[in-house]
């Protein structure tokens, strides 16, 4: 979850911040924990560690603020599922892309249910290994597609296995606006640092 939500939470805080404050907020996160900004938004506790020596208990406040912009957490809060809602348009592309795709789509509904390694999800998908690979690496890379657990081959080597991060998606088009709702995995809310530390 915090590889889809890192990108837009980045230029969130961006937003809010400035670009000087957010300098010396990467500055400080160089000094303590030798990592920018990216990359201590997916460990977002040594994030949230910085902004409070910046702001104090103010840091609450901040990080609501960062989330708004991008996630619409109250329907969580009204039904049990893990649903969010996404503001962002650009997390909103992100789904709508990968799913308009006939070959992610596959990819994506062979992985809702189970974990699969790589060469499990192309031989279930009949898709070409060179476009397959690209696609399961792009759905990975966009945060839609996360490892959970290995299988070991027989030559004794641990191979990933993936699956999604949802069981459910919802999107509507809203006054030209694209809505797009995602039912996390109970591990996927569970296991984002940035849902743990935020208060939603």
């Amino acid at each position: 979850m915090d590889n889809l939500l890192a990108p837009s939470l980045r230029k969130s805080i961006e937003e809010n911040l400035g670009k000087s404050t957010l300098n010396k907020i990467e500055q400080r996160l160089m000094e303590r924990h030798g990592m920018g900004i990216a990359q201590a938004i997916k460990d977002f506790y040594k994030f949230d560690g910085v902004l409070r020596e910046f702001f104090g208990a103010g840091a609450d406040g901040l990080e609501t603020k960062f989330l708004q912009n991008i996630i619409d957490l109250t329907q969580q809060k009204k039904t049990t599922g893990n649903w969010i809602t996404l503001k962002d348009q650009d997390l909103a592309k992100i789904f709508l892309e990968s799913f308009a795709d006939e070959d992610k789509k596959v990819i994506i509904g062979t992985v809702l249910d189970e974990p699969l390694i790589i060469a499990d999800i192309l031989n279930h998908c009949k898709v070409p290994q060179t476009s397959g690979y690209r696609k399961i690496n792009q759905l990975i890379d966009h945060g839609l597609l996360i490892s959970n657990g290995y299988e070991v081959s027989t030559d004794g080597k641990k191979i990933k296995k993936y699956e999604t991060i949802f069981d459910n998606v919802k999107m509507d088009i809203e006054k030209n606006v694209v809505v797009v709702k995602i039912q996390l995995k109970k591990s996927s809310f569970q296991e984002s640092t940035i849902l743990q530390v935020i208060p939603s």
